[in-house]
């Protein structure tokens, strides 16, 4: 090893030493830390799913911060033990209240894979390890403090929480689950990013209200008797009756679904046997110098140094020099739960307060002068999608981007080029990339197609993942997605600019399989449109019915709750494994299904030898090595000499 690596190496150990070694400065994870701190008794213990890590990508780090910025203190307390309740006692009882949540994601989609198998990993544990939090981690871990604590406010948030705020389809049970506010038996549950929300139940708690008193605050959800108080509440349909039709369960949905905006929303009530669960309005957007305050806090902007030696926390890896610029999307997928969680209306952080974060980088031990995002749900939205969202909130009975954009959109990409180059302008940056989250069909209605061009020159690391997820009119429909050839319109553009720049650059398309509408003959369509285009998605993602889209409505009712049509949804785990298979039919090891799905469609020409066909016929296609049952897919094993020569040829 040459003296100046041995020099750098020596360098970069002693930053991560020092790194390390800052620990005092992350809120307390135990009672000696507390203890250092000279507390007796914190005013709140958030318990969360995730290891802990201080870095505003988590949301347990913002609330927590948030709330010492106030003046309270906070514990962390990340993954108890659950089956041991000594492990929730550590810090003893908060002087206000227990914050939970079960994580940054929600804790079955963070076990189980659409198909319902058990994840290996879990990113957000030390060392990547599994099983270090339950199913359900948010009621588990309520449940366990009722019992213990009977008598301190135990206050839900965080996505799996927000999103199960009323009664919802699970899919992992295959049935109607209540609001998790009752079957976790909490006092409380915020939704939505819920910052204002927390202070305003923090400030209510430190005044001395009992939190059953404590019914005003917007972007909450709360328990009661009765419901004389309320002014004009709009009511659901009661939880027996969505238990038992599937209509009334999609038209509350729907209720709910037009009642997601801080301007136009009501108070919602939803009927129980002997209580009522009542769901504020939501908390308006915050403004920009509010969110920017948020993301200025003391983060330490890593984990905690006690996971250093089980080999850190996966996560971070993904976010450590990605730059959060945007919160809210009015792109209105219907898959897709942001609507639910942040909203329609989009905020944005000021360039400074961007900045400002992207100089911390620099300092850290491992940057090597890129920054790997900057962006949001969707990276090139920085504003409302129009003037009118700012005094009268986002339209109920309306779309900015589907079927066609709306004639109000305002289209502009100028203030996010100024931002990615006062960034690209810092010395010790080297290239500020956009990996992700690009709305493409946004861009292409840009008059001024200057901001395509800085992207392809500045800010692509060699490929681009956009998102069409679909090609067939029919289910591109069903996710509220545009046209197919608003797709290719941007992909011609985006080659053409590529080529002029003398790049050679690609496209990632991320696609989905088995969304509600998409049958067989729809599956066929895109993998004919795969077989054209030349695309060979590496990876394919299943249709994941998740709490809070309109998406998994569909799929629990099978019909299309805003119309009440009937549609025909993939649920079958035969034919969910035949349409993934035919957005991979190359693979050896999918022939089977490709070739029963075909048959099965009446297409029978698509198995062949010309260049139109999806597979030859089995004489002609290399052996399938079979798999034991649980194992990983494998490649068949590829013919050697003149076989594998003979072979080519063939193909």
């Amino acid at each position: 090893m040459s003296t100046d690596k041995r020099q750098e190496k020596q360098e970069k150990q002693e930053k991560q030493e020092n790194h390390i070694k800052s620990g005092h400065s992350f809120l307390p994870t135990n009672k000696k830390e507390m203890q250092s701190r000279g507390w007796e008794q914190p005013d709140f213990v958030l318990v969360t799913g995730d290891a802990y890590v201080d870095h505003p990508s988590f949301g347990a780090a913002v609330i927590s911060r948030l709330l010492e910025s106030r003046g309270y203190k906070v514990a962390i307390l990340s993954q108890p033990a659950w089956k041991d309740k000594n492990s929730f006692k550590i810090f003893g009882a908060p002087r206000l209240g227990f914050l939970v949540t079960s994580g940054n994601i929600d804790s079955m989609v963070n076990h189980y894979t659409a198909a319902k198998r058990k994840r290996s990993e879990d990113l957000y544990s030390p060392g990547g390890k599994s099983g270090m939090r339950p199913d359900r981690a948010a009621m588990v871990y309520a449940r366990t403090l009722r019992e213990l604590y009977s008598d301190v406010p135990i206050i839900l948030g965080g996505i799996e929480s927000s999103l199960r705020r009323l009664a919802h389809f699970d899919y992992w049970d295959n049935k109607v689950r209540r609001s998790l506010l009752l079957d976790a038996q909490a006092d409380f549950l915020i939704y939505g990013m819920g910052e204002r929300q927390v202070i305003e139940l923090a400030d209510a708690l430190d005044r001395g209200l009992s939190v059953k008193e404590i019914t005003h605050i917007r972007g909450t959800v709360y328990k009661t008797k009765e419901v004389d108080h309320l002014k004009n509440p709009l009511v659901l349909p009661d939880y027996d009756q969505i238990l038992g039709s599937k209509k009334r369960y999609a038209e509350s949905f729907m209720m709910q679904y037009d009642n997601t905006d801080a301007m136009t929303a009501t108070t919602l009530v939803e009927p129980y046997r002997d209580h009522y669960v009542v769901q504020n309005a939501p908390q308006p957007p915050l403004q920009q110098n509010e969110l920017d305050q948020i993301y200025s806090l003391p983060y330490e902007r890593q984990y905690h140094p006690k996971y250093e030696k089980e080999g850190g926390i996966p996560a971070i890896a993904e976010v450590q020099y990605s730059l959060i610029s945007s919160r809210g999307c009015f792109g209105s997928c219907n898959f897709c739960a942001l609507t639910f969680h942040q909203g329609r209306v989009v905020q944005s952080r000021s360039h400074d307060s961007i900045v400002t974060e992207a100089k911390k980088l620099i300092h850290e031990p491992d940057f090597k002068g890129y920054i790997h995002d900057v962006g949001g749900p969707t990276a090139n939205f920085r504003k409302p999608a129009c003037q009118k969202q700012l005094t009268h909130g986002a339209c109920r009975h309306k779309q900015c981007l589907f079927p066609e954009p709306c004639d109000e959109l305002e289209v502009d990409h100028r203030d996010y080029e100024k931002l990615l180059s006062k960034l690209k302008d810092i010395p010790e940056i080297k290239k500020v990339f956009i990996r992700s989250g690009i709305r493409y069909d946004y861009l292409m209605e840009d008059k001024d197609q200057k901001f395509l061009e800085t992207l392809c020159r500045d800010h692509v690391s060699g490929q681009l993942k956009v998102a069409p997820e679909h090609i067939s009119a029919h289910v591109l429909r069903m996710m509220g997605k545009p046209e197919k050839e608003v797709f290719e319109k941007f992909v011609k553009s985006y080659f053409a600019i590529s080529k002029k720049l003398g790049r050679e650059q690609y496209i990632v398309p991320y696609l989905m399989s088995g969304h509600p509408g998409s049958g067989l003959d729809e599956a066929i369509e895109l993998a004919e449109y795969l077989r054209d285009t030349g695309y060979q998605p590496e990876q394919v993602q299943d249709f994941y019915p998740t709490p809070g889209t309109l998406s998994t409505t569909m799929y629990y009712t099978e019909l299309d709750p805003r119309t009440m049509d009937k549609i025909y949804v993939p649920k079958q785990p035969k034919d969910k494994a035949m349409q993934r298979a035919l957005m991979q039919y190359k693979k050896p090891q999918n022939y089977d299904l490709v070739q029963e799905a075909l048959i099965k469609a009446g297409r029978k020409e698509l198995i062949g030898t010309d260049k139109k066909s999806l597979i030859r016929p089995r004489k002609n296609y290399p052996a399938i090595k079979k798999e034991k049952s649980g194992e990983k897919d494998k490649q068949a094993k590829k013919p050697q000499g003149k076989a594998r020569q003979k072979q080519k040829k063939r193909r």
